[in-house]
């Protein structure tokens, strides 16, 4: 199921501007650390038309602020539109991944599992 948003991230893509995703699919992007900015269809569309016409034509996303900008002043808020979950936008600012998350919880695994060995040395692959 990850297998698109894998090839994407291969080729180097960060974000992606579209009327819309399939679920799986948007949600996925997210957990590879793809942003899916959802965008109301003229404004994709001028997008495409810009990119076309224009030379030089390029966009900066600022997802702090929830906006898509380009180098030729247009500027397009996604945040009234369709709102980011905060979790996934917070994971995206920071750079982590579900790995990344888990591990910054560390010292607490370490002493959930010695304490759990206490309790259940057969887990481990002691046996008393």
């Amino acid at each position: 199921r990850e297998h698109a948003p894998w090839a994407l991230e291969d080729y180097g893509f960060k974000v992606l501007i579209a009327p819309s995703f399939a679920d799986i699919f948007y949600n996925n992007c997210f957990k590879n650390g793809i942003l899916p900015i959802t965008l109301i269809d003229y404004e994709v569309e001028f997008l495409f038309e810009k990119l076309y016409s224009t030379e030089n034509f390029s966009l900066c996303i600022d997802l702090v602020n929830q906006s898509v900008k380009s180098n030729f002043g247009e500027d397009f808020e996604f945040e009234f539109k369709f709102i980011i979950d905060s979790f996934y936008k917070d994971c995206l600012i920071q750079g982590l991944d579900e790995i990344d998350l888990t591990l910054k919880d560390r010292e607490s695994i370490k002493k959930f599992e010695k304490q759990r060995e206490k309790i259940c040395p057969w887990v481990f692959g002691a046996i008393k």
